[in-house]
């Protein structure tokens, strides 16, 4: 029997955030793990061909929201540099803002069988 989504689940979290690598915890102390990232051209990029012209990638985030074995929370300065913000808050518009003011679109909040996934994806500046 395959499974099915569930229509939409209303407001996603109001703040997530980095925990571990890869880990983020919600208002509610629920943990969201980081399942997929996704680097590929921007639009924007592949329609511009000049050999001067910045190539930044699109990135899409997929987080399911699941429990994780509890340990120690690391500092924002034991964090690995990563392209994925240490906050994100969410913003009307089904927007989140990073702290480093990158906005990030609520492309999809569903529940797939008993697993609540949110699927966030850049973008890139000038496309607000």
């Amino acid at each position: 029997m395959a499974s099915e989504a569930s229509p939409c689940l209303g407001v996603p979290p109001h703040r997530l955030w980095a925990v571990r690598p890869g880990i983020y915890e919600d208002e509610k102390g629920r943990t969201w793990v980081t399942m997929v990232v996704r680097l590929s051209p921007s639009q924007r990029a592949r329609g511009r061909g000049s050999p001067g012209g910045t190539h930044e990638p699109s990135i899409t985030v997929h987080m399911w929201q699941m429990p994780v074995h509890p340990r120690e929370p690391m500092s924002p300065s034991q964090l690995p540099l990563s392209q994925l913000p240490l906050v994100w808050q969410l913003y009307p518009g089904r927007r989140y803002r990073a702290m480093d003011s990158r906005l990030w679109e609520v492309v999809d909040h569903v529940q797939i069988t008993s697993t609540e996934q949110l699927i966030l994806m850049q973008l890139l500046p000038g496309s607000d």
